[in-house]
């Protein structure tokens, strides 16, 4: 048979066999960050909300009974919520609902970052902690994180954190994410040994991204042992339709003011996640 007939009859089967690979490959190519970037990206724009349709689903209802309900029914809610996410009365006057802020960390005997003597010099009424911790998953992927958190009023406080993801693709040189979060906090659970936070607030994911988000993100540290300390933190931000969780588990060692630090993180961002190991130094002031 003719080969000159054999390759056309085969040839529209070896090109679509070539596009598959080629296909495959730029796929396989494109960095996990990369891929993290898009799916954040995917149904940008979309979406709206349902509320509109029934907002006035109720505006003929003049039943005073019903308005009594919904009335007691809201303030039922709200005060939960006041008492769950604030003071409840059982902790009114209490050790715990006075404490205030040390120092820094053991700064006394074996309390952590609060303490129910007020009449010494372990309080301060504004504290700043600074901490830089490297972030690694593998040779190619890498990270720091920056974070800065400032107490004060003994339950209030402010937390700013910097993200900064490097990847080394061996096809496409590197890539990068920077994710920038800043959250107002309420310190809920104050005790010499444990205590417990939450906040909300924003963040911004820089890059291909380019977008600001709703964030939370909840805390909590356990003195259990001079000069130790374990500590947990998860963060989750709202970007388009898709997700950022941040969570991680430090063992923390006190030394005077400064403290080392030593963990796992794992991020998801989109549909991509990362484990990693967490080492790094922290500062108070």
């Amino acid at each position: 048979m003719n080969h000159n007939v054999i390759f056309n009859h085969t040839k529209p089967l070896i090109l679509c066999i070539v596009f598959m690979f080629l296909t495959a490959q730029i796929g396989f190519a494109q960095s996990k960050l990369g891929r993290a970037e898009d799916s954040l990206n995917e149904n940008r724009g979309r979406g709206g909300t349902s509320s509109e349709r029934n907002s006035n689903s109720f505006d003929d209802d003049d039943n005073p009974f019903v308005e009594a309900i919904a009335y007691y029914a809201v303030e039922a809610v709200l005060a939960v919520s006041y008492y769950t996410f604030i003071e409840s009365p059982f902790e009114f006057g209490t050790n715990s609902s006075l404490a205030g802020v040390t120092k820094y960390p053991y700064y006394s005997a074996n309390k952590g970052n609060y303490t129910y003597d007020l009449e010494t010099d372990e309080i301060s009424f504004f504290r700043m902690g600074i901490s830089s911790r490297y972030i690694s998953e593998n040779n190619n992927l890498k990270g720091m994180h920056l974070n800065l958190d400032m107490r004060f009023l003994k339950r209030l406080g402010v937390e700013a954190d910097y993200l900064q993801l490097w990847e080394n693709n061996p096809n496409f040189g590197k890539d990068n994410l920077a994710i920038f979060s800043l959250l107002a906090q309420y310190h809920r659970v104050r005790t010499e040994k444990f205590d417990v936070k939450w906040g909300v607030g924003t963040s911004y994911v820089a890059g291909n991204v380019n977008q600001f988000g709703f964030a939370y993100g909840l805390g909590s540290e356990l003195f259990f042992a001079k000069p130790l300390s374990l500590e947990i933190n998860f963060n989750q931000t709202f970007i388009n339709t898709g997700t950022i969780n941040k969570f991680n588990g430090l063992l923390n060692y006190h030394v005077d003011r400064c403290k080392f630090t030593g963990g796992y993180e794992h991020l998801r961002i989109g549909n991509q996640n990362f484990s990693m190991v967490s080492v790094g130094l922290g500062v108070f002031f």
